[in-house]
């Protein structure tokens, strides 16, 4: 095991999570490159479209489901990034411990908020 002296004396090292944030970042980046795609062709194809034609368009089974794939990914994304640049930047460990709650807070609620409503047009609610 490789460590620093300064590591040794405090008996400080890897958490063991880093790689396993790298993989996730990774992976929710290359499945955001598809279904990005899929989302903007969708908002492209809508576009001019009455409503009514919206909502019938957004409540296809495969167009509900490929939107949920978009927020789902993109959520995940986006809180492993930030959660990244909160453990790199944020020094104080209150500090730290708080902006990470918040962070996972807000992507919950945005998820969970996107989720409902796409949710509430495919079943017509």
């Amino acid at each position: 095991m490789m460590r620093t002296p300064l590591g040794r004396v405090r008996g400080l090292g890897s958490a063991k999570e880093g790689t396993d944030h790298f993989m996730r970042q990774r992976l929710t980046a290359l499945a955001n490159v598809p279904l990005i795609l899929a989302f903007v062709a969708i908002l492209i194809s809508v576009q001019g479209e009455s409503h009514a034609e919206t909502i019938a368009t957004l409540s296809s089974p495969w167009v509900a489901l490929v939107m949920l794939a978009v927020i789902l990914s993109a959520v995940i994304h986006m809180r492993i990034g930030m959660q990244v640049i909160i453990e790199d930047y944020i020094h104080g460990e209150l500090l730290k411990i708080l902006c990470l709650a918040a962070n996972t807070l807000f992507a919950a609620a945005i998820g969970l908020m996107s989720v409902f409503a796409l949710l509430k047009i495919a079943f017509g609610g």
